[in-house]
């Protein structure tokens, strides 16, 4: 049976990638050094799976660790979601940026070289496109980053590529997700950072509904948008986690490299999600607009087809669905 290694497997994305091939009978097992997501996602995984979770408390930089790791495991595929990933951060520590992503995932590969393992997935992001040159956005768009954290990403695509080129036996898909937002329908894992820096529109507001936070700050009402502010590719987590599943089986069967945009192909504003979650909740979220946050573009969402194509994966989920399941995460967990 083939068993797949999820690095930053207890965090956001790779939780609910965990929980779906779970249900979907496949073997995997995680690795997390705890550094922004809360130890209490492992119970609530396994009550999700009804299953002990096999997990590491490892730093995706510990070489060694992971070659032992991967040998006894006999490990046979990689998705790799650990990461730094708050733009703002990167801007005020770009050094941690390098060093974690770009380092760690350096430390990955050669994990993966010494145990002959050559099937990888990459957690990219849209980021690497910057501010468009238009919209929506296709695979062959250039790369424009606009920040340290979607440079460390384009750096890794750029070594994966090397990798493909160097080594045709080598499959690896770079998924190039938009926004990711909700959560499990079970109400147990959501988007639950441990990070303040690290924390998403959607977490944002949850704070202020919840009472922890008294407004909401919107960076940027003048974009030349229908409303001013940004417009962005929000997806539901489910559909983003599918696409991960879908995209292993299609790198299990398949040799080369290739890029894929995650979205929905649909372009939201901040008000536009801030009035649809007060729809959902039945609460107001005072807003407190504020400066353009450097490094954030106007515009920015998915052409998905080419995942549509050739991985046979589409979104699902529309945004009031998408700010119901957060919601629902909300009251659960009385966050």
């Amino acid at each position: 049976m083939t068993c797949t290694l999820l690095t930053g497997g207890f965090g956001y994305i790779g939780s609910h990638t965990a929980a779906i091939l779970a249900e979907n009978k496949q073997k995997f097992i995680i690795l997390d050094n705890f550094i922004n997501c809360k130890r209490d996602v492992v119970a609530r995984l396994e009550t999700i799976t009804n299953q002990n979770i096999r997990f590491y408390e490892v730093d995706v930089r510990e070489t060694e660790s992971l070659i032992k790791i991967i040998n006894e495991n006999k490990v046979s595929s990689v998705i790799h979601f650990a990461a730094l990933k708050s733009v703002s951060d990167s801007l005020m520590r770009p050094l941690d940026y390098y060093e974690v992503n770009v380092k760690g995932t350096i430390s990955l590969l050669q994990a993966m070289k010494c145990t002959g393992l050559k099937r990888f997935l990459f957690s990219s992001t849209a980021a690497v496109y910057g501010e468009p040159d238009f919209c929506p956005i296709d695979e062959k768009h250039k790369l424009n980053p606009l920040n340290p954290y979607a440079q460390t990403k384009i750096i890794i695509e750029k070594i994966l590529e090397d990798i493909s080129k160097a080594d045709r036996e080598w499959s690896i898909a770079c998924l190039r997700y938009f926004n990711p937002i909700g959560a499990h329908n079970s109400g147990l894992i959501g988007d639950d950072p441990l990070s303040v820096e690290n924390s998403n529109l959607m977490p944002e507001m949850i704070k202020v509904v919840t009472g922890s936070k008294n407004y909401l700050n919107v960076f940027g009402d003048d974009y030349e948008t229908s409303d001013g502010t940004g417009v962005r590719d929000y997806i539901h987590i489910m559909d983003l986690s599918k696409a991960h599943v879908t995209a292993l089986d299609y790198i299990n069967k398949n040799n080369g490299i290739n890029f894929f945009n995650i979205g929905t192909g649909e372009g939201v504003s901040v008000l536009e999600l801030i009035k649809t979650f007060e729809k959902v909740s039945g609460l107001s979220i005072p807003i407190k607009i504020s400066n353009r946050r450097e490094g954030d573009c106007a515009v920015c969402f998915a052409n998905p087809k080419k995942a549509n194509d050739i991985l046979k994966w589409k979104s699902n989920y529309d945004l009031y669905k998408m700010c119901n399941s957060a919601w629902e995460f909300v009251k659960s967990n009385k966050i």
